[in-house]
């Protein structure tokens, strides 16, 4: 076994029974984790009952997604963790074993494995252009994606203060500035069935204050600046409707003022690698033969032990 899928969720009982049965019929037999979210109906007695080979952790109250992905990694006993949303499936029993093969190339820190948003279109997002290439990609989708443990845990993981939406972009940077990349995958896709249950003023709120707080986090300046400005317009004009831009509105001052505060950390990441991870959110799709040496080196005893056979197989 060296997966592990986590499934954090809160209250979406009957969509999580749907993606618990999807990870178990993986061919791979993942260990499965649950991460219950304080949810206020009865989702971890269920689980419970329905699925007692599941590991479930549940927290009184809820903390957020991004401090229960962060206490997952933790429990996790396997070298590669999935990320799941509770409103997802695994549409075939392969995807696990085949997006494992992507870890086989020692740059390859996180895959973003394909998916669908299923109630919008049939568009497949995150797919590799061909199989037999490592390509890069930006970032990846918080619902379907794979880290390397090891990694992710050495980088502290996603960034707590951020609390909903962002984290992955945040992450992405941290780990290319470290020498990995995030590699698009070429199994087959993740369903994702977003759930009418989400807080869109939340999103909205977290969104526009979470995109200063990247730009003050990982930009170097002058750049920061301008992206600031930048996301800050962007944030501003995306809806019309007048109560969508007062919580956006809302969320960027929230940003701003934990900037100036000092309780955002400023870190920035080497220009090159800023510069590098700008071309690979505009092409999408970047053979990595074309960028590696643009790369960070990493720490040869950790690419030397995970080279080590009995992990993963394959380029």
């Amino acid at each position: 076994m060296d997966a592990t899928v986590v499934i954090t969720t809160r209250n979406r009982r009957d969509d999580l029974l749907k993606a618990i049965a999807s990870a178990l019929a993986q061919t791979t037999r993942p260990e499965v984790l649950v991460i219950d979210d304080g949810s206020t109906d009865d989702t971890s007695t269920v689980v419970g009952r329905e699925y007692p080979s599941v590991r479930l952790h549940r927290s009184e109250k809820s903390l957020g997604l991004v401090v229960q992905r962060n206490r997952a990694a933790k429990l996790a006993t396997n070298p590669i963790i999935f990320s799941l949303d509770d409103d997802a499936v695994f549409s075939t029993p392969r995807i696990v074993e085949d997006t494992l093969r992507g870890f086989g190339h020692p740059r390859v820190g996180a895959v973003a494995i394909p998916y669908v948003d299923v109630n919008q279109s049939a568009t497949v997002y995150q797919q590799a252009p061909e199989p037999r290439g490592v390509y890069a990609a930006y970032d990846f989708k918080g619902t379907a994606h794979a880290v390397r443990r090891d990694i992710f845990l050495a980088l502290g993981g996603y960034r707590e203060i951020l609390v909903h939406q962002s984290e992955e972009e945040d992450y992405c940077v941290r780990m290319l500035n470290a020498g990995w990349i995030t590699r698009l995958g070429n199994a087959d896709p993740i369903h994702h069935f977003e759930s009418p249950r989400r807080s869109w003023s939340r999103m909205d709120f977290y969104g526009a204050r979470n995109k200063i707080l990247y730009a003050w986090h990982n930009i170097p300046f002058p750049a920061a600046a301008i992206q600031m400005a930048g996301r800050t317009a962007k944030a501003m004009v995306f809806s019309l409707k007048p109560g969508r831009m007062l919580t956006r509105c809302r969320g960027l001052l929230n940003g701003y003022y934990i900037c100036v505060t000092g309780r955002a950390e400023r870190r920035p990441v080497n220009p090159v690698v800023y510069q590098l991870s700008q071309e690979l959110k505009t092409r999408r799709t970047t053979p990595l033969e074309e960028v590696e040496n643009r790369l960070p080196g990493q720490d040869a005893q950790e690419t030397a032990d995970w080279e080590k056979p009995g992990i993963v197989n394959g380029n």
